[in-house]
């Protein structure tokens, strides 16, 4: 079945938007089912640099990592920043029921291999960026070089999600209205601007473009026979063996995605001979709370 409904967030919404000058590129995949989507995405650094490509998660855009790609392009390193489709400046299927793990896995697969070309890559995946990208990774080992775990995981179902998470599910299910820019601030320990929560409230007009934000978390597997579960257990088995450096550096101050920071230490073979820093005084965003200094981990990670 293919897309029926694809929205388009009018660019006049992406207009002075603080700190984040970087020019929108636009990249057009064929979906699954031979629809054609559009993927906004931003980029900074040498074209011809180590390729760092940076997944946001729920509910999220590129803005995210608006301190993060400088330092890195600083670095000499080629920052790529895209909006997971439903979100940003991507396009937005419309009906929750097009949004499916499987989907958004293939959708960036396509990105950054069918139209970029990626090799050599370094993943770097917080939230759904790492649920997202770390199956690309165990699905594509060739085309990476190394991995970026930064508050996230591969939940298989096998145990449960925090009560705090399931009370955010419920909520994104059920609100009459979604305010993305408070959710944001929820998930962070520095205090928002008015007009940074505007940025992030940016792609989603009213309610009929928040198809994503609303659909994500009813994808997350919660139970084993979930039907992302074996494909997320197959790949953390991949990931386990693959060798490649896999860094864990998660903030100190994210209650959902603590356990898994752990876990990804303790069974990734190219996490053992790490260290592993911690990003302090930082929430769930931690690209928000301490934008610069993850950047100079990711930075310090991809050189040495």
């Amino acid at each position: 079945m293919g897309l029926v409904r694809l929205l388009r967030t009018p660019e006049d919404r992406f207009s002075d938007l603080p700190d984040f000058d970087f020019e929108p590129r636009y990249a057009e995949l064929v979906d699954l089912h031979g629809g054609v989507i559009r993927v906004g995405y931003v980029e900074a650094g040498p074209e011809d640099g180590p390729p760092v490509l940076l997944l946001h998660g729920e509910p999220t855009w590129s803005y995210l990592y608006r301190k993060v790609i400088p330092v890195l392009a600083d670095a000499g390193l080629r920052a790529i920043a895209p909006d997971l489709v439903g979100f940003g400046r991507s396009d937005k299927p419309g009906d929750m029921v097009d949004h499916t793990y499987q989907r958004h896995v293939e959708w960036m697969r396509a990105f950054a291999f069918d139209v970029l070309d990626l090799t050599d890559v370094t993943l770097v995946g917080q939230d759904w960026g790492g649920l997202i990208g770390l199956r690309l990774v165990a699905e594509n080992p060739d085309r990476f070089a190394r991995v970026v775990a930064a508050n996230t995981g591969l939940p298989t179902g096998d145990t449960d999600m925090p009560e705090i998470w399931h009370k955010f599910r419920d909520t994104m299910e059920n609100a009459q209205v979604i305010d993305v820019g408070r959710f944001v601030q929820s998930g962070c320990q520095t205090k928002l601007s008015e007009e940074v929560r505007a940025a992030y409230d940016a792609p989603f007009p009213n309610e009929m473009y928040k198809a994503a934000p609303r659909a994500m978390p009813s994808l997350v597997p919660i139970t084993p026979d979930d039907p992302a579960s074996a494909a997320n257990r197959a790949a953390l088995k991949v990931l386990s063996e693959l060798g490649k450096p896999f860094l864990v550096s998660f903030s100190d101050g994210d209650p959902i995605t603590a356990p898994w920071g752990l876990e990804l230490r303790a069974s990734m073979r190219g996490a053992r001979e790490l260290e592993h820093p911690t990003i302090t005084g930082a929430g769930h965003f931690l690209q928000e709370d301490a934008g610069v200094r993850l950047g100079e981990v990711i930075a310090r990670f991809v050189t040495s």
